[in-house]
């Protein structure tokens, strides 16, 4: 289109003044006001505006809880009276022959009963683990999930099941999409926050990445004591007012090129750069928790001293990390952060289950319970869903790494596993599907991923089937082509 002239150069004005004025408008406005002349699409002014959702939700943020190495279920969740009658006999050979293992070999493998006791928990007699008191103190507000399966049993491709929908690299994570279909309800933090605790996963950063999405979309990692991101904080000597002006010279610059091209993920930089902006004073006031009452530090066991041993779990202060984090994701959802995913590594116990079972366990249940309670009593809980889930389940044969049956461990099982949910909408008290007397296969309600994510976008007013991002002449969507919601689930 031809513009006239004089047309041109008001609105040449118009861009020259907020590139290089030092108000602090920045790239969002000046995105927005290029929607207001008309030379930019709507879905590129600002990646992080909030969008309305297909329907009314019932969530607005998630805590995903992630358990990164795959915790044995049938140690934690799901009692199997019938595995520890058949310590030590073989697998039934109608399964043996069918059986696929990641380590175990066949020919020796031997089940193996749980040493745990299990107790049933509040009204609705839910039973967990010895190991796992104070998550049973909550049943009543949670869903458990006894019928989860996986198409994969190593640990990164399960991961990237879980968080991706699909194990492929490069595909975006849960917490991209729900930011991208809905927008940040935070102007001063992002709307996708990690926090890890542990040795780290096997699957890394690919567990929060943004894929083809823009960037903007990716999780941003925190931590939870001194610099909450790395290098957000201004060099010794750089005045706040240089700081603005390189800024506005940047989104001028961005501009220039995101007006020729269109390319979203310019746009993305210049969102970028003006919440990193914002967050040098956001970020610090929120992992302060030096205005928390010592009751509430008291609950989480913000400051309780590490029991010793651990194992694979344990690096650096774990326990008051864990619950750091715990504490840091209700602030966060109380300043409107969308989602915060909690990675806790490692549960790859194929050796020494009993002790670093019992140290994990340890770590993540207090503070886990007292988010619950927390969130509850804030009047949280209703719109938050948290989750606890991991990749996979763990097998009920025994594993002896290195002929040592004093360090007997379980080899990963994708056939079944369990998992607990809360709030967001969802039914508490309630426990879903059912597995086999040794706890090998479901008999009842399986769950796939895909299910669980469709559920997911559901619970914040998502149609899984009509979220989608087109990327190299095709469709994509979190549940890829499968994916039903589970309304069995849903208040």
């Amino acid at each position: 289109m031809i513009m006239h002239p004089a047309q041109a150069q008001i609105q040449q004005t118009r861009r020259d003044f907020l590139a290089t004025s030092a108000s602090g408008l920045g790239g969002a406005a000046l995105a927005s006001l290029l929607v207001e002349d008309g030379l930019l699409a709507n879905e590129f002014a600002n990646p992080l505006e909030p969008r309305k959702p297909h329907f009314e939700p019932t969530a607005k943020a998630c805590i995903n809880i992630f358990m990164a190495g795959a915790p044995s279920h049938l140690d934690l969740f799901d009692p199997k009276p019938e595995l520890n009658k058949r310590n030590g006999q073989s697998l039934p050979k109608e399964i043996l022959d069918k059986a696929r293992f990641a380590f175990i070999k066949p020919d020796t493998a031997k089940l193996m009963g749980s040493q745990r006791t299990f107790k049933a928990h509040g009204q609705s007699g839910m039973e967990f683990s010895d190991f796992l008191p104070h998550l049973g103190s909550v049943a009543d507000d949670l869903l458990m999930i006894r019928s989860m399966h996986s198409d994969e049993f190593n640990h990164h491709p399960g991961q990237l099941l879980m968080q991706c929908g699909v194990s492929r690299f490069g595909m975006p994570t849960a917490g991209s999409w729900i930011n991208y279909g809905l927008g940040s309800e935070s102007k001063n933090l992002p709307g996708y926050v990690v926090l890890t605790a542990g040795r780290g996963s096997s699957g890394g950063t690919t567990l929060w990445q943004s894929g083809f999405l823009p960037s903007t979309y990716a999780g941003v990692l925190f931590r939870n004591n001194g610099e909450a991101v790395l290098n957000l904080s201004n060099p010794k000597g750089l005045p706040p007012e240089l700081q603005r002006a390189g800024l506005d010279t940047l989104n001028a610059v961005n501009q220039g090129r995101f007006e020729k091209i269109h390319d979203p993920e310019i746009a993305s930089r210049i969102a970028s750069y003006e919440l990193a902006s914002r967050m040098q004073t956001a970020a610090p006031e929120l992992i302060d928790l030096s205005k928390e009452k010592p009751a509430t530090l008291k609950a989480y066991g913000v400051d309780r001293p590490d029991p010793g041993g651990g194992g694979r779990g344990k690096f650096g202060d774990t326990h008051q990390d864990f619950a750091r984090n715990c504490l840091l994701a209700r602030r966060m959802v109380e300043r409107g952060v969308r989602y915060i995913n909690i990675v806790y590594a490692s549960w790859d116990h194929h050796s020494k289950l009993d002790g670093e079972l019992k140290y994990n366990s340890s770590v993540v249940d207090q503070p886990i319970a007292a988010l619950i309670r927390d969130l509850k009593e804030r009047g949280l809980l209703d719109s938050t869903l948290v989750q606890w889930s991991s990749e996979f389940g763990r097998t009920p044969l025994g594993e002896n790494r290195g002929g040592n049956k004093n360090a007997t461990g379980r080899d990963h099982h994708p056939f079944c596993f369990s998992m607990v949910m809360a709030g967001g909408g969802l039914k508490g008290g309630q426990v879903y599907g059912k597995t086999d007397e040794i706890g090998w296969s479901i008999e009842e309600n399986p769950v796939h991923p895909n299910d669980l994510q469709a559920t997911l976008l559901h619970c914040f007013g998502l149609n899984h089937k009509k979220l989608t991002y087109r990327f190299q002449g095709r469709d994509f969507r979190l549940t890829d082509v499968a994916g039903r919601v589970m309304k069995d689930w849903i208040s």
